[in-house]
């Protein structure tokens, strides 16, 4: 028999092109998962085209009664035909899935039909190639089912919650959930049978599938990241509701961490001889900044109150006798003068008294109105500014890098140097702030040098929280050694 008639029979034909896509299915890699499928699909169509010109009917059973090479391998291209034709349906349904973006589907339901399709190949080639009893096959396989569903219904509980909770899609991989149980943290894995949440104390919590389709979800990244907060205030009433609202107001435009839109609420929940109670109501960007957002807000509560003379109430559960609380009229508010705020401030802490108050005789009271320009850019700072109240906005380039509240202060670059400042400072609401020249400043520190490393050390930190990247806050460091070298020459000299 010669080379020719050998290539020209289908049974050939059939098997060499079914051993030519297992090599080229291998030869791919994995990382062209679209080009093995493209591959695959053409080979499959080849060999379609074969049995349908040799006239070989794949889905019927035809027993030749003879056990020839031919025929062995006639029913091996029939096995290989097959093969193909689950490759090609498995190929099919991954493209469907990627292509309607559903990526997290694809991974589950490509594992449940790719074991549907090889079980419905293994039964059609015993039915259709070898003649094999199917009926039998699967009454038989029926009660062998029964037998394993009793014996994994936990786990098979398992895979079916994971299955409705994939096509339900309550969630995704890296979305913030908080569960009826009590658990909550971010949804790091999703398999089969578990779902893997990493809590906020950095805890991996393995939730089977059944239960947590049992529990009621809230999904905290959906529609988005924001997150609402609420705090609770108490104020004592020795000032007008009304007063004590607007001063919260104030807190919240002060906060760096609270969004802006949504715009914060301020609600004034209950009002008796005790206390005002105050909910302030604000978002956060995304549920981390839940911590940071709430130390910060009750940090500005404290420094805004003090500015703004309001005291704040006693706990509702202390027992202290009504005539003993203060009013509008017999409460003694806290003064806030130059020499208070300086006494609170960190730097001058290693000061002693009657420095401090020679540091506050040579304060100078500033007030501005909302909206006007404290610092304009590209003018030098040449005073320490203390803010007494109000709400300072940083700016560059139009955008905002952060706000200043009563306590906080700026100035540096320009207090012993000619070095420019490169931000513009605003009044977001109308501003009393304190400032210390230059001039005030020299015999003091030249009699106290370790307040100048104190100071040079503040200042740089402010530079680095007003320094949107990485090269800016590089810069603000050589600013502060260049401000500690100008304080050392004043010592010189």
């Amino acid at each position: 028999m010669s080379i020719t008639t050998v290539l020209a029979d289908p049974a050939v034909q059939l098997f060499s092109l079914g051993i030519t896509g297992i090599v080229v299915w291998h030869l791919i890699p994995r990382a062209l998962a679209n080009e093995r499928m493209l591959a695959q699909l053409a080979i499959f169509s080849v060999m379609t085209f074969v049995l349908v010109h040799a006239h070989l009917a794949p889905l019927t059973y035809a027993d030749g009664g003879t056990q020839d090479a031919n025929a062995i391998l006639l029913t091996s291209a029939k096995i290989l035909w097959w093969v193909h034709l689950a490759w090609a349906i498995i190929g099919i349904v991954r493209l469907y899935l990627v292509l309607n973006g559903r990526p997290r589907e694809a991974r589950l339901i490509q594992d449940l039909i790719v074991g549907v399709v090889y079980l419905g190949m293994g039964l059609s080639v015993l039915a259709f190639v070898f003649g094999a009893p199917i009926g039998t096959l699967v009454a038989t396989s029926g009660v062998v089912a029964i037998i394993l569903g009793l014996a994994l219904q936990n786990t098979l509980s398992d895979v079916f919650s994971g299955i409705a909770l994939t096509l339900g899609r309550p969630y995704a991989l890296g979305d913030w959930i908080h569960l009826s149980d009590g658990t909550e943290g971010r949804v790091i894995e999703s398999t089969w049978r578990s779902t893997q949440v990493l809590t906020a104390e950095s805890n991996i919590v393995v939730l089977p599938n059944s239960v947590l389709a049992k529990l009621c979800l809230t999904n905290v990244s959906r529609p988005t990241e924001m997150h609402r907060m609420s705090v609770i205030v108490r104020i004592a009433p020795t000032r007008m509701p009304s007063v004590a609202c607007d001063v919260m107001r104030v807190v919240l435009a002060s906060s760096s961490e609270a969004l802006k839109e949504p715009a914060p609420l301020v609600s004034l929940r209950t009002l008796d001889a005790a206390a005002l109670e105050i909910e302030l109501q604000f978002w956060v960007a995304g549920i981390s900044k839940r911590i940071a957002a709430k130390n910060e807000i009750f940090d500005l509560v404290y420094r805004h109150c003090k500015s703004r003379g309001l005291l704040l109430a006693t706990p509702s559960d202390a027992l202290v006798a009504v005539r003993e609380l203060p009013t509008e009229e017999s409460a003694v508010l806290p003064p806030v003068t130059p020499l208070q705020l300086i006494k609170a401030l960190p730097i001058f802490q290693s000061l002693g008294l009657d420095e401090k108050k020679a540091l506050a005789e040579a304060a100078v009271v500033r007030e501005f109105s909302s909206g006007e320009v404290i610092a304009c850019l590209n003018k030098p700072a040449t005073n320490l500014t203390i803010v007494r109240s109000g709400v300072v906005s940083i700016r560059r380039d139009h955008k905002e890098l952060r706000r200043l509240a009563p306590g906080d202060y700026y100035g540096g670059s320009g207090l012993f140097t000619d070095t420019e400042e490169d931000c513009t400072l605003e009044a977001l609401e109308d501003v009393i702030v304190y400032e210390i020249k230059q001039q005030a400043l020299a015999t003091l520190l030249a009699e106290r040098p370790a307040l100048a490393r104190i100071l040079t050390s503040a200042l740089s930190r402010q530079w680095q929280r007003s320094s949107p990247n990485s090269d800016q806050t590089t810069s603000g460091t050589h600013g502060s050694r260049a401000l500690l070298s100008a304080i050392q020459s004043i010592f010189r000299s």
